[in-house]
């Protein structure tokens, strides 16, 4: 998406605040949004316009961000006094004395933020005659503590004004502020060092700087999004919200893609699921990290799922488990109250109902009969159990790992399997059935009179 900018671009985003009202020991930015923290979700969209360089302006637990970031390429500038957005800023532009450009100033609370509207504001001021400062702002009918956004018509911008310093006539603008912009950067290190704290926080305010620019004969413009994707997120129900838009988003997507939802909003998608199309998804299904189905599968009713592959023409659930290393080949199934992990199942193997498979792999046509476990924990390691195609395993079998199930191999209900079965035998492990004639009507008798006699 960058191809079409003249200019380099510089990221500088936004993360030094305490976050106090997430009440949480984890950095605001950290908590996860479709199973992914909110700051990498916006690095990643961010990543699409190849920035030459990322800042991440840090103060309280900035070891948290350190870790989280290592890896993507991002610096880390801390803000110690924290003095405000201005000054958060500051520090980043003194980290990158050389860099001439655009400087895109985001925060790392706002994780919708889509690639396409930040190269909307990187445009605005990219092109020939353009203004030196593109504000993001939105609409709405209840700004209460947003700054608002005074502006001509056209766009021209005359200043931004916070809540708390609003006149009565001002705080009547719905036009609101969202904090992100693009700035001209051989202009924005001189503005943001005459800043001034003469306001109601006592802050060096970023959004002073459109005042700034108009004062030095430089212009600035407002454009306008969605408030839906600049939603910020400060709280525990801001991040539900945040959660919500997110889970709509991706399931539009995936009906557009030909996926059917049944119920869309009582299913949940993590940041990475693959869904091809055709495939039907019943409701109350959750998908967990890394999960892909392919076209043609049916997921049904109140399954999970997590770090699995599903091919085409497979079936899961009502009521399935898929944990991290499960395998599903074509036409596989995984019925009701199965649970799986790290198990791969042949094409058109059976697990119908009530059993667990982990650390297992099942050959194609292998039936897993109800009641099904694979013993793969003594308390200390992990084993594996080996099916091999075409076996049949009886209900209610204890498959006691390391054990390899021979192909075409039936193996009797209620056995207890310690030792490997050959091919195409038959294998009974359970003690011999015995019948006495009469003894329970004797023991009712016995005990009946005894019962009578207290």
């Amino acid at each position: 998406m960058a191809e079409s900018l003249a200019s380099p671009v510089a990221a500088v985003i936004l993360a030094a605040g305490k976050g106090t009202r997430m009440k949480s020991e984890t950095h605001k930015v950290l908590h996860p949004i479709g199973g992914r923290p909110m700051l990498m979700h916006l690095m990643s969209s961010l990543g699409e316009l190849l920035p030459q360089r990322t800042l991440v302006v840090v103060g309280d637990r900035a070891e948290q961000l350190q870790a989280a970031l290592t890896g993507t390429g991002a610096e880390l500038v801390v803000q110690q006094p924290q003095l405000g957005t201005g000054h958060a800023v500051l520090q980043a532009v003194d980290a990158m004395p050389d860099f001439a450009g655009t400087t895109l100033i985001l925060f790392g609370d706002v994780p919708l933020l889509t690639p396409a509207t930040m190269k909307r504001l990187l445009e605005a001021v990219d092109r020939p005659g353009g203004p030196d400062i593109a504000v993001l702002a939105f609409r709405t009918d209840t700004p209460g503590a947003y700054g608002r956004v005074i502006a001509d018509a056209d766009g021209t911008m005359h200043r931004i004004v916070e809540a708390k310093d609003a006149s009565a006539e001002e705080l009547q603008v719905r036009l609101c502020n969202s904090g992100l912009m693009a700035v001209r950067s051989e202009h924005l290190g001189g503005w943001l060092r005459a800043l001034r704290n003469d306001n109601a926080a006592g802050e060096y305010y970023l959004t002073d700087l459109i005042a700034l620019a108009r004062e030095s004969g430089r212009r600035a413009v407002v454009l306008e999004g969605s408030p839906e994707e600049v939603i910020g997120v400060n709280s525990r129900n801001e991040l539900a919200v945040a959660e919500g838009l997110f889970q709509a988003r991706y399931r539009q997507n995936l009906m557009a893609l030909g996926v059917t939802l049944v119920a869309p909003e009582s299913v949940f998608f993590s940041h990475d699921t693959e869904i091809g199309a055709d495939t039907l998804v019943e409701p109350h299904v959750v998908f967990g990290p890394g999960v892909r189905i392919a076209a043609g599968a049916t997921i049904r009713a109140f399954s999970h799922l997590e770090g699995a592959e599903v091919a085409s023409g497979c079936e899961v659930g009502p009521y399935a488990r898929l944990r991290p290393g499960t395998v599903l080949h074509q036409g596989a199934k995984v019925g009701n109250f199965v649970e799986t992990k790290k198990a791969v199942l042949g094409a058109g193997a059976k697990a119908n109902h009530l059993s667990y498979l982990g650390d297992a792999e099942i050959g194609a046509k292998a039936n897993i009969g109800a009641g099904t476990i694979t013993c793969n924990y003594d308390g200390f390691l992990k084993y594996r159990t080996v099916i091999g195609e075409g076996a049949f395993i009886g209900s209610n079998s204890s498959l006691v790992a390391p054990v390899n199930i021979g192909a075409g191999a039936i193996v009797g209900a209620g056995s207890a399997v310690t030792k490997d079965v050959e091919t195409d035998s038959l294998t009974l492990v359970r003690a011999p059935q015995e019948s006495k004639p009469g003894w329970a009507a004797r023991f009712r008798a016995q005990m009946q009179a005894r019962k009578d006699k207290r």
